[in-house]
């Protein structure tokens, strides 16, 4: 039996058969299996057609190349012949689609400028530095996306929190909810709110300690930001922050995994409810150190962990009472 196909219909033994075909096809190359045998799909980038590995149906034909034109074989290369700049961000002010006079005096060639037109070329870059920023709202805007990007490089956090954070910082701008608040503790409590979203665990005090504002300062704009742009965000669980602490600390994969299963013990019995996380954290990570023989002091986890000694022994006080063995 030959198939073939025919402007998205099927021609089998020479009768041409009508119908639902195009949707199925469809549905077939998103699931990379053939609608007629479901045997696996291939793609010939020769012919631009995408067929059946075992009756030869073909799905798709006279596919379009999305990428470059032309080869690159290292970094290099690949600079130099890609015609595209960065990808927008929202980390930038203009979402990086500003232009930018370099301050190497050299044309786009390489080659260097002439002396003769070296001033001109030094009005133009002052200009463009000049009109780059324009307005007090952007102004605004470009000194606290340079303060998420400070706040951000002393919690060591990801590329992914900075975007979600700048992000929250200009809704919150054109929402008018920055009017009466200093910028600094805007960005905090907006650093703040992607942390919790993007479930990377920094505590207030994290946050206030890399800022200039203080905790309750924080805590409140947060509260107000989350209120007024409609920001859901579920409790933080203690075994977030084990990963971290651990590594702080010295401990192995073990004594993580082990405190892991003590956190999800404890909050299916509710012993957890009300508790600060850290705090728990903290506790589950000094009795996993215990029971597997890495045994660290009290004040070295509390330390890393911002708690204090008397938080943790309060905690690991009510975990052992009323969790019967750690032995899970």
């Amino acid at each position: 039996m030959t198939l073939k196909s025919v402007n998205s219909s099927t021609v089998v033994d020479g009768q041409f058969r009508k119908g639902n075909v195009q949707k199925s096809l469809h549905v077939s190359v998103e699931e990379n299996v053939c609608p007629e045998c479901g045997s696996e799909l291939t793609t010939d980038s020769e012919r631009a057609e995408v067929s059946c590995t075992g009756c030869g149906l073909v799905i798709d034909e006279s596919l379009m190349d999305m990428g470059p034109e032309w080869r690159a074989f290292d970094h290099e290369q690949r600079d130099r012949r890609t015609r595209t700049g960065a990808p927008m961000t929202n980390t930038i002010h203009d979402r990086g689609l500003s232009t930018v006079i370099d301050w190497r005096n050299k044309d786009g060639h390489g080659r260097n400028i002439p002396v003769k037109n070296r001033t001109q070329l030094y009005r133009l870059r002052k200009w463009q530095r000049r009109i780059r920023v324009s307005g007090s709202n952007e102004r605004n805007l470009a000194f606290a996306l340079s303060e998420i990007d400070r706040y951000s490089s002393n919690l060591g956090l990801p590329r992914s929190v900075r975007e979600d954070s700048s992000s929250i910082y200009r809704s919150a701008a054109n929402h008018n909810l920055i009017r009466g608040r200093s910028i600094e503790c805007v960005v905090a409590a907006a650093i703040y709110a992607a942390c919790r979203r993007c479930e990377v665990p920094r505590t207030l005090d994290e946050v206030a300690s890399s800022s200039n504002v203080t905790k309750k300062d924080v805590g409140r704009t947060y509260r107000f930001l989350a209120r007024e742009l409609n920001i859901k965000l579920a409790p933080t669980s203690p075994a977030d922050y084990v990963p971290r602490f651990a590594s702080k600390i010295g401990l192995s994969n073990e004594v993580q995994s082990k405190a892991i299963a003590i956190i999800e013990k404890s909050s299916e019995k509710g012993l957890i409810s009300g508790k600060g996380p850290t705090g728990v954290a903290a506790a589950a990570l000094y009795i996993a150190s215990v029971l597997l023989g890495e045994r660290k002091t009290q004040s070295d986890v509390a330390e890393v962990a911002g708690v204090t000694e008397v938080t943790i022994r309060n905690r690991y006080k009510e975990l052992s009472e009323k969790l019967d063995s750690f032995n899970f």
